[in-house]
């Protein structure tokens, strides 16, 4: 049993279940700015944007020792109690995403956005832009606290 409060967090994406473990802080990014969420945290419901979700473990990890996910879509986010649900379209873990890979695709969805031949394209070619660079920022912070934490 852990010896500081907890908060269950679940996240969901349209493919099923992706987390649901007790941590201690989860960040969040909403539409109205990114929030902290703490055991005991007031209820509410809001609106996830797509972008970074950062878990604290315990109390006293280090930010470094943080867990990291990006997520891309529309979602919802319910905070109720001791537990933390988000609800969104994808959500990948940090070591799942290779940073190379991530940077090569941020590349072509760029390449894309300028060539856009209408406002359908533009638009498209706008999100995986936004998507991927989601993803880089989670590899690159993926890298730092391995690099920090050591092998």
């Amino acid at each position: 049993m852990a010896d500081f409060p907890t908060l269950n967090f679940q996240l969901i994406t349209l493919l099923g279940a992706k987390v649901n473990e007790d941590v201690y802080e989860v960040i969040l990014p909403t539409t109205s700015g990114e929030i902290s969420v703490f055991p005991s945290h007031e209820p509410l419901v809001t609106l996830a944007k797509p972008g970074i979700i950062s878990v604290r473990h315990k109390k006293n990890d280090p930010d470094d020792a943080m867990e990291y996910f990006a997520t891309s879509g529309s979602g919802i986010i319910e905070i109720s109690g001791q537990h933390v649900k988000i609800l969104v379209d994808e959500a990948d873990h940090g070591d799942d995403i290779l940073e190379a890979e991530a940077q090569k695709a941020w590349e072509r969805a760029v390449a894309m956005r300028e060539s856009a031949a209408d406002q359908v394209e533009l638009e498209k070619a706008s999100e995986l832009v936004d998507r991927h660079a989601v993803r880089l920022k989670v590899a690159e912070l993926r890298r730092r606290s391995r690099r920090l934490l050591g092998p």
